[in-house]
C-alpha cells in the first residue's frame, strides 16, 4: 500500500528556509511563523510516543530553534533539523525522567476529520484507535518512533534516513518490519491476546 507524499510543499519548505533566514539575521518574529505552522505536528510526535507533557517539550524545541537558530544550515531540510531537535528534547526529557514511557490516548493525540457516524461505528473506531495505540506501545522505541515519524509525521525516507544517519534503504526495510510487528500485536489484541485496559 502506498504512502501519500507528505504535505508539506516545495513553497513550504522554501518559507521554512527563508524564516530560518530571517532568525538568523536577528527576526525573531519569523520563529512564530515557523511555530504556527509546525508546533501541531511535534506536539504529534511527542505524545504519539507517549512523551509527556507534549506541550512542554513542543515549546521546548522551539526555545531550541531560537537559541541553536545559527547552527542551521540554509538551503537544507527544515523539517529534518526541526525533528533532530525534538529528538534530542525528547531524549533530555527521559533521560531526566528515568520514566516509563505513559500511555497516549489516541483521541487526544490523533485529530480526526471523519464522517458522522453511528453511536456503533464510532465504539467500534475508538476500540480499534485504542488497540492501535496499546500495539504501537508495545513496539520497541526505536520502531515506534520510526513508524510516528513515517507514518504520522510523513517524513520522506530521505529525511528519516538523514535524522537517524542511515540510508534511505535501510529505512525502507525498518519501517516495513516495524509495520509487520505492529501488525502483529494489532492482531494480537484483536484475538483477546491482552485485555488489558486502555
Amino acid at each position: 500500500m502506498a504512502i501519500p507524499l507528505p504535505a508539506t510543499s516545495v513553497a513550504t519548505a522554501a518559507d521554512d528556509d527563508g524564516c530560518m533566514r530571517r532568525l538568523q539575521a536577528g527576526e525573531t518574529d519569523a520563529l512564530g511563523e515557523l511555530f504556527e505552522r509546525h508546533h501541531r505536528q511535534l506536539f504529534q510526535y511527542f505524545a504519539r510516543l507517549g512523551a509527556a507533557p507534549a506541550e512542554d517539550l513542543t515549546q521546548e524545541v522551539f526555545v531550541r530553534v531560537l537559541k541553536y537558530g545559527r547552527s542551521y544550515r540554509p538551503g537544507t531540510q527544515f523539517r529534518t533539523w526541526m525533528y533532530t531537535i525534538a529528538r534530542n528534547v525528547r531524549h533530555t526529557h527521559l533521560q531526566r525522567r528515568r520514566a516509563e514511557i505513559n500511555d497516549v490516548s489516541w483521541d487526544d493525540a490523533h485529530d480526526r476529520d471523519a464522517p458522522s457516524f453511528t453511536p456503533t461505528d464510532t465504539a467500534e473506531l475508538d476500540q480499534q484507535q485504542r488497540r492501535l495505540a496499546r500495539a504501537l506501545a508495545r513496539l520497541p522505541e526505536d520502531k515506534r518512533e520510526l513508524l510516528v515519524l513515517a507514518r504520522y509525521q510523513e517524513l520522506d525516507y530521505a529525511a528519516i534516513g538523514a535524522l537517524l544517519g542511515c540510508s534511505e534503504g535501510a529505512v525502507k526495510v525498518r519501517v516495513h518490519r516495524a509495520v509487520g510487528a505492529l501488525r502483529r500485536h494489532f492482531l494480537e489484541l484483536a484475538e483477546g491476546g491482552n485485555h488489558d485496559p486502555m
